[in-house]
């Protein structure tokens, strides 16, 4: 089984192609001016590469949220099209779920963080296996950071822009070299829940914000 994984939630966005044997192939591109115009073209190059036609593909995986509302929707409208046109499942997984599962091993606790702006983060506290403890909040990094035992490893943008406020809260914090470009481990998670049947149809990928996407309706004259 071979999947597309597309990461396109922050600025740090991602492709790869992923089978049984780990990580086929993969690209990597900051975009500050936004993903839409490389992801296809990514796609198509990543296939000619590996040799491979659009069919050899069996499933398509992307993270739906939290993160940038557009972001978001580049990348679950680019994998329900191509899914659709090829008649094949999906996976869905939390942009903060994959970056725990980038980090798995690095510390008992690993927290993921995601820039939510208005001076909050996105935040989920794992187990060392990448496994969600509690529920993904927004809310700002201090808050964030209460209560966090000694050690725990922190992932993401906002972890790595954050250290001197972080190990101030946090003794002994590590800072592992992972949850930035989440493709690749999209990829392979999403092999894994294949294998446990565990996929959707196009149809039903929903993105996940954990609050209002920040747009709000005007009266008109």
């Amino acid at each position: 089984m071979r999947v597309l994984a597309v990461d396109t939630a922050t600025p740090c966005g991602s492709l790869a192609v992923a089978g049984p044997g780990g990580v086929l192939a993969e690209v990597r591109l900051v975009a500050g001016g936004g993903h839409s115009g490389w992801v296809l073209p990514a796609a198509q190059a990543v296939l000619v590469g590996l040799g491979l036609e659009a069919g050899a593909l069996d499933l398509f995986a992307v993270t739906i949220g939290p993160g940038s509302f557009t972001g978001l929707r580049v990348g679950l409208g680019t994998v329900q099209g191509l899914a659709v046109a090829s008649g094949r499942p999906c996976v869905g997984l939390s942009t903060l779920d994959v970056m725990a599962l980038s980090a798995a091993g690095s510390a008992g606790t690993i927290v993921a963080l995601i820039n939510a702006f208005r001076g909050e983060v996105y935040s989920g506290v794992y187990d060392s296996t990448g496994t969600l403890r509690g529920e993904r909040r927004v809310g700002p990094l201090a808050r964030t950071l209460e209560g966090l035992p000694a050690g725990a490893a922190f992932v993401g943008e906002v972890a790595l822009a954050s250290r001197d406020v972080i190990r101030g809260s946090v003794p002994d914090a590590v800072f592992p070299d992972e949850g930035r470009f989440l493709a690749a481990s999209l990829g392979l998670a999403a092999l894994r829940l294949a294998a446990e049947g565990r996929t959707v149809a196009p149809s039903a990928l929903r993105p996940l914000y954990l609050r209002d996407a920040g747009i709000r309706k005007t009266q008109g004259p």
